[in-house]
């Protein structure tokens, strides 16, 4: 059965499951499952696949338990040579990288690992569909909810509509730094109407209450003065903050920086039975993606450079200081979208694991057999499969075989501030991450940073030899930033770090209006 038979029904819950699958039916969840592996059937066929070895588990009783024995953690330790090009020759300045290497990286990573984005995109096309003027604690702000409509005259049965929350300061003098976050959108604090616009509203809805069922009438009038709507309690300017690091989104207000809030399912659901729907299916038409297209992965991250197309068109942004920011599989998204748009300027990204910024080679934690998965292949191209196979028509490949690393998809972001965030496995941000993996790929990726003018994390280049420094420590001199803070699963408590740490790179500092 091809994948591109789904029902209508399917088709329509793969939009929306990707952050819900807890309003789902366990028929409904199924149903999902089935159709993800139709898809996850129909990319093994493709490559000659007949057998993927098993993803590994952070159960450590189980048969395929995760490595986490770190003498066992590099079975090819030497890492692919970041500045010699495919032919051997070794790269000697900037114009080598721009010309010659950073292209070749850009081809392995987009044939192998992430896929390519299709030419054929149709265009965006983006309305403010609200504005309103809010106080998020202290600070005035301007909301605006932003609705990206994706032309798709060529395919009317898929439909995309881009959602995100565009949040600025209103009390600083624009054009201002703005960061956007992979998340739920949502108004911070929708403005409240007034208590004469209350008893309005209360007349005209007692009014149409009445009309509808005529017994209401005698409730009313037993209790005159009861008002069935209400008004959310509006912003106490003299409430003491709370203890502790604010919201990562009111510290970026409060220091004079707009953020986005960004919808990824929106774009692209979170799942493999999505994959003939969101912006993926519709520029196939419904059909399966081939080998070498595009994941959820460059999905989300075009879907973030489509925001940036509208803020260049707001004066309240400046777009030359867009930032890009993520957690988890959204840090890993944030990665690759900084990676390929060199548009954004700088990037904070969160506890991204295997796909993000460690390494793929390192066999400790999460594996590539677990990104090659039904639940996860949807992130990565068709071929990334490949190096899970156990048996096909090419034979056996592993991690070790992958023509480029995560070192390398770190340096595509140089000489532009990059700020690599972890959390303690103490605190829950799980040794599944490897984050000595992922220190291993920024020092690595530091001779990148320094061949073009910028500074790295300030030690050797040497990832066999540095050893990751103890959590709380400051590694911020240089545009790569490496800050392993004493939390769990969430960059915020590495925002107040980040904050002060972009404003100099980027040169910004609030000018209070």
């Amino acid at each position: 059965m091809k994948a591109s038979h789904c029902i209508i029904f399917i088709c329509v819950l793969t939009g929306f499951y990707g952050n819900a699958q807890f309003f789902l039916s366990p028929e409904e969840r199924d149903s999902i499952n089935r159709y993800g592996r139709i898809n996850h059937e129909d990319m093994m066929e493709q490559l000659g696949i007949t057998e993927l070895r098993r993803g590994r588990t952070p159960d450590q009783s189980a048969e395929n338990a995760a490595n986490y024995d770190q003498s066992k953690a590099d079975p090819c330790p030497e890492l692919p040579e970041i500045l010699v090009t495919n032919k051997g020759k070794k790269v000697k300045d900037a114009e080598d990288w721009w010309t010659i290497r950073r292209p070749e990286l850009v081809e392995d990573f987009e044939r192998e690992v992430y896929g390519r984005s299709p030419k054929n995109i149709p265009d965006v096309t983006w309305t403010v569909k609200v504005e309103d003027k809010e106080f998020v604690r202290r600070t005035p702000v301007v909301v605006k909810q932003l609705v990206g409509h994706v032309d798709n005259s060529s395919y009317s049965s898929i439909n995309v509509d881009i959602n995100a929350i565009l949040v600025v300061p209103a009390n600083v003098e624009g054009p201002v730094p703005v960061l956007i976050m992979f998340g739920r959108p949502s108004f911070p604090a929708p403005a409240q109407p007034s208590e004469e616009d209350m008893e309005t509203l209360n007349a005209s809805f007692k009014e149409l209450m009445v009309k509808h069922d005529p017994k209401l009438k005698a409730i009313f009038d037993k209790y005159p003065a009861y008002s069935p709507i209400t008004r959310l309690p509006g912003p106490n300017f003299w409430e003491p903050l709370p203890e502790g690091d604010l919201p990562s989104t009111e510290q970026l207000l409060n220091a004079g920086w707009g953020y986005v809030t960004l919808d990824p399912s929106s774009i692209q659901a979170d799942n493999s039975a999505g994959l003939t729907q969101g912006i993926i299916g519709l520029v196939n038409k419904g059909q399966p993606r081939k080998r070498d297209e595009w994941g959820a992965l460059r999905a989300w991250g075009w879907g973030a450079s489509r925001v940036l197309d509208y803020l260049e068109t707001d004066a309240m942004v400046d777009a030359k200081k867009v930032g890009i920011e993520g957690v988890s599989r959204y840090g890993k998204a944030a990665l690759v979208t900084m990676a390929f748009d060199q548009r954004f300027a700088t990037g904070l990204i969160g506890s991204s694991g295997k796909g993000g910024v460690t390494l793929h080679r390192r066999s400790y934690g999460e594996s590539v057999e677990n990104l090659a998965g039904m639940g996860a292949s949807h992130w990565m191209s068709g071929n990334y499969m490949k190096y899970a196979a156990a048996k096909s028509t090419f034979g056996s490949k592993t991690g070790c075989d992958l023509p480029v690393d995560s070192h390398e998809l770190i340096a595509l972001c140089a000489p532009r501030p990059t700020f690599i965030s972890y959390g303690i496995p103490e605190q829950g941000d799980a040794h599944w991450l490897d984050q000595k993996g992922s220190y291993m790929a920024t020092i690595a990726a530091g001779e990148v940073f320094k061949l073009l003018g910028a500074k790295d994390l300030g030690v050797s280049n040497d990832y066999l030899k540095e050893e990751m420094p103890p959590h709380n420590t400051d590694m911020l001199d240089g545009e790569l930033a490496w800050r392993q803070h004493d939390g769990g699963h969430t960059d915020w408590p590495n925002m107040k770090y980040f904050i002060p740490w972009a404003n100099k790179f980027l040169e910004y500092q609030k000018a209070p209006r």
